[in-house]
């Protein structure tokens, strides 16, 4: 009589794995796809890993350049600069858990109840920086330079400008927060395409003044712009002792991780557990423009 095996073959694909390819893929979305896009256009090259609870500031930069010309043998006059920095709140650890039960399976099947879920999920988390960022630049920015115009082209004009002189030596790429009602005139009467990162609709080069960020979280009437050199991306990393002691799944960048599909058998319930801390800022306060579209 032959022998059955009854052992499990060899390169079997395990739900273990399954679960391990799941929680891949969407930190490859979140970090890959999205938060990589959003940064590109942002111009973020500056990307500071902190511990939980660190103080983050803005800076800024006063002094003035003393004249250079100076005769054989006399003395140099000191060229003297202040930095000042202001603190604007502490990095934070931000967690989700997402949870559906033995009866949402039932009825709706697992993708539904939990696959699907987690993609939900992770736009929430996206949305959640997103409303940290227009937080920061919506609030009281100590130094920031102020502009004006008669209408969003003339406003954006003197944006830029001041954004030239502010970033002379950097040869400044500047980037606009604008409300959607502010630019519809512009989107609806020229051949201008929209792309979309992060959850957000941009335009390039909009009327050769740098890039533009439609969002809803701007005030009506105002924009805010700086220069894309000028943002940094704080964030507590999700690798190493946190993942080890929670089992997340991230990727080198450690910027997000996430346990999905474990079991909690007290409550028949299969959760997911997501957690972050990503904050944009800027570098220099000064280099901050707010403006005004219709003032003088």
């Amino acid at each position: 009589m032959a022998t059955v095996n009854t052992t499990a073959e060899a390169n079997l694909i395990t739900q273990e794995q399954m679960k391990r390819v799941r929680e891949v893929d969407f930190v490859t979305q979140f970090t890959h796809n999205s938060l990589a896009k959003l940064m590109e256009v942002l111009g973020v090259t500056r990307k500071i890993a902190m511990m939980e609870g660190t103080t983050m500031y803005v800076y800024s930069v006063t002094g003035e350049l003393q004249d250079g010309n100076v005769p054989e043998g006399e003395i140099i006059p000191l060229s003297q600069y202040e930095v000042t920095k202001t603190p604007v709140g502490e990095i934070k650890l931000h967690k989700w858990r997402k949870a559906a039960s033995a009866e949402a399976i039932k009825k709706s099947g697992y993708d539904a109840a939990v696959r699907d879920t987690d993609t939900k999920i992770l736009r929430d988390v996206q949305k959640g920086i997103r409303t940290n960022l227009f937080g920061f630049l919506n609030g009281e920015i100590e130094g920031a330079t102020t502009a004006a115009g008669a209408d969003l082209q003339a406003a954006l004009a003197d944006a830029w400008g001041n954004i030239q002189v502010l970033f002379e030596d950097d040869t400044a790429e500047a980037v606009y927060f604008v409300h959607p009602q502010d630019i519809a005139g512009y989107l609806a009467s020229a051949d201008i395409t929209t792309q979309e990162a992060f959850g957000m609709k941009y335009v390039e080069d909009f009327l050769g003044l740098g890039t533009v960020i439609i969002s809803s979280r701007v005030t009506k009437g105002t924009f805010v712009a700086t220069a894309k050199e000028n943002f940094i991306m704080y964030y507590l990393t999700m690798n190493g002792d946190i993942a080890m002691a929670f089992n997340l799944t991230a990727d080198e960048t450690g910027f997000i991780g996430i346990k999905s599909g474990y079991q909690n058998e007290e409550r028949a319930q299969i959760e997911s557990l997501v957690m972050d801390g990503i904050q944009f800022l800027v570098e220099y306060a000064a280099g901050v423009v707010k403006g005004t579209i219709g003032g003088a």
